[in-house]
């Protein structure tokens, strides 16, 4: 399955799903799972922590509130704050049940961001090239647009050197609301 690379808030993104970079305990904080909440509104939280723990690796779905989606995604990557970081098993079960969730509710469009690379300190090349590899590798069902989502140049010039994108000759700008 082909799918777009691009750089912007993920609060601010349309598709049927957003993916929330997760901890198994749910709750959400900062980077991506505190854009998440901003954008969504604190009943995303509540209702998230209400779905959780949930083991490593794997999703759970709630409502996206406020968000210009119809679903979250909490893919989680990464166990619950200040007890480990992510692996590349992590990154991978999470990318991949996220993909398969996003089949099982009828999604077209999903974005979702590097699982695992942000405050669960997984090395975003790395972290990149796994996402990439489960991203190209599924077989959709019902999925169409797939938006592989940087929030920085840094991460997006990152994200495109290690999927193997870095000859496309454009960023794609997708939002712009602060994260």
């Amino acid at each position: 399955m082909e799918y777009d690379i691009i750089r912007g808030d993920i609060a601010a993104q349309s598709a049927d799903a957003l993916v929330n970079a997760a901890g198994t305990s749910l709750r959400m904080g900062s980077g991506v799972a505190g854009a998440l909440r901003r954008g969504a509104g604190e009943e995303i939280n509540e209702d998230a922590m209400a779905k959780g723990p949930v083991d490593l690796g794997a999703v759970a779905v709630t409502d996206a509130y406020d968000l210009d989606a119809e679903y979250v995604i909490h893919a989680a990557a990464m166990p619950h704050y200040g007890d480990g970081e992510a692996t590349s098993e992590s990154i991978r079960d999470a990318t991949r049940n996220s993909l398969a969730k996003a089949d099982e509710l009828g999604c077209q469009s999903l974005v979702i961001p590097a699982l695992g690379c942000g405050v669960a300190g997984f090395d975003l090349m790395e972290g990149a090239e796994i996402i990439g590899e489960e991203i190209e590798n599924y077989e959709p069902e019902t999925l169409e647009d797939v938006r592989f989502i940087a929030y920085s140049d840094e991460e997006y010039d990152a994200i495109r050197a290690a999927t193997g994108s870095a000859d496309q000759s454009e960023m794609t700008e997708a939002g712009e609301s602060d994260r």
